[in-house]
Order: C-alpha cells, then sequence, then structure tokens
C-alpha cells in the first residue's frame, strides 16, 4: 500500500504518516515491521493504542495469548465452515478506522489508505473487509468528517496473488514485512494468512524472502 501511494500516487514520503494500532493483538512483529518498512521508505510512523477491553472476550485466536486455537486452514476453508473465522475481530476495522480519520483530522491529512482485499472479503471471511463495509465506511468517514478525509483502497479487488505482482512490480521490500498470526521468530508457514501468501508467490513464481519455521517448496 506504501509503495503504491509513493509510486502510482506520487506522494512524497514527507506527506506520509503510516499508522500503527496496538489493540490487544498477540504479538507486536507486525508493528515493528511497520516501522522497519516505513523507515525503508523515509516516513513518519506512529503508533497509538485502544483500550484492549474493545475485543478482549471476543472469541479471535488472535487476541491476548490467544482466546480460541490458531486454525492452519485457507481463508477459502474457513469460509466454507460454518460461523464466524476464528481469526476475526469483532469489528476490528470499524474501530481501527475510525481512529485513523480522527489522527488525519487533527493532521490535516486528506487521505485514509486501507489495506483491504478482495481475498479477505471472499465468503465473507471478514465482513469488515467487504466492498459493502468499505463503501458504508467510506462515506461515514467523509461525511463525519466535514468532508475533508476520503478511505482509498486500492487492493480492494485483489487477491494476495496480485498483490504479490503489484508489489514485485513496484519492487516492495518484502523481507521487511510480517504476515503471519504469530509471533515467533519465523513465520509460522500454517496459519490462514501464512498459507495464504506463501501460494501468492507461488502463482507468481517467485520466493518469499521471509523466513518460514517450516520447510517450503517453492517449486511445486
Amino acid at each position: 500500500m506504501l509503495a503504491i501511494a509513493i509510486k502510482e500516487h506520487k506522494l512524497e514520503p514527507s506527506e506520509i504518516m503510516c499508522l500503527s494500532i496496538l489493540y490487544g493483538q498477540k504479538h507486536h512483529r507486525e508493528l515493528e515491521a511497520a516501522k522497519a518498512v516505513a523507515d525503508y521508505y523515509g516516513c513518519e510512523s506512529h503508533v497509538i493504542e485502544l483500550n484492549h477491553d474493545l475485543f478482549t472476550g471476543g472469541g479471535s485466536a488472535i487476541i491476548g495469548e490467544g482466546e480460541v486455537d490458531m486454525p492452519h486452514l485457507t481463508y477459502k476453508e474457513i469460509a466454507e465452515g460454518e460461523g464466524v473465522s476464528p481469526t476475526y475481530v469483532p469489528f476490528r476495522n470499524g474501530n481501527l478506522l475510525s481512529a485513523a480519520t480522527a489522527i488525519a483530522l487533527v493532521g490535516g491529512a486528506d487521505s485514509v489508505y486501507f489495506g483491504a482485499h478482495a481475498e479477505d472479503a471472499r465468503g465473507w471471511a471478514y465482513p469488515d473487509c467487504t466492498p459493502e463495509f468499505i463503501g458504508a465506511m467510506a462515506n461515514a468517514i467523509y461525511v463525519g468528517s466535514y468532508h475533508k478525509v476520503r478511505l482509498l483502497t486500492p487492493l480492494e479487488w485483489m487477491m494476495k496473488s496480485d498483490i504479490a505482482r503489484k508489489g514485485l512490480d513496484l519492487d516492495v521490500p518484502f523481507e521487511l514485512t510480517w504476515s503471519c498470526y504469530e509471533g515467533g521468530q519465523f513465520a509460522c508457514g500454517e496459519c490462514p494468512t501464512c498459507i495464504e501468501r506463501i501460494e501468492a508467490f507461488k502463482v507468481n513464481l517467485a520466493e518469499d524472502p521471509i523466513e518460514y519455521a517450516v520447510a517450503v517448496d517453492w517449486d511445486s
């Protein structure tokens, strides 16, 4: 998303603030990775913290120590099952986008970039990533900000393989990024986001530069 903002939307790094939010997730590796990427592009990075009580007790595998077991399934397999995805955090993106909009208004920014994509939206695995949610939230942000802030979602119609291809084309430093739901020394290679990330690189006949805790056959 940051590469798109800089290389395709022609924003200067000095015009961008990269926002990370602590909300009770089970590890901070994603925040460390976000800062590394922001530093790579020369952008300001900022961290805020929401009250962890917002999401505690929601039965998510990625909150705290994991309120339920982490599934070793693809998002498609999760969506084909019954009930709420075990990695869903109740209305997380609504809360995070609201916080981001407030920060944008205070800081004089006119846009909030949101990296929701079609893989998360498929089968309503994550309803707060769907086009229906994005459209409603975009309207709420624009109206609620006195028409000063717009929600931008350049990845909305992309699958992860499309995003990997776009990132490779834009020379994204994938070695600095983190997707895994677990917070170990290496990406687990077995949680839903690891499975989909590995497959996205394979589709593009590329090898992911991060290290995994399991052996990955990049030629298969």
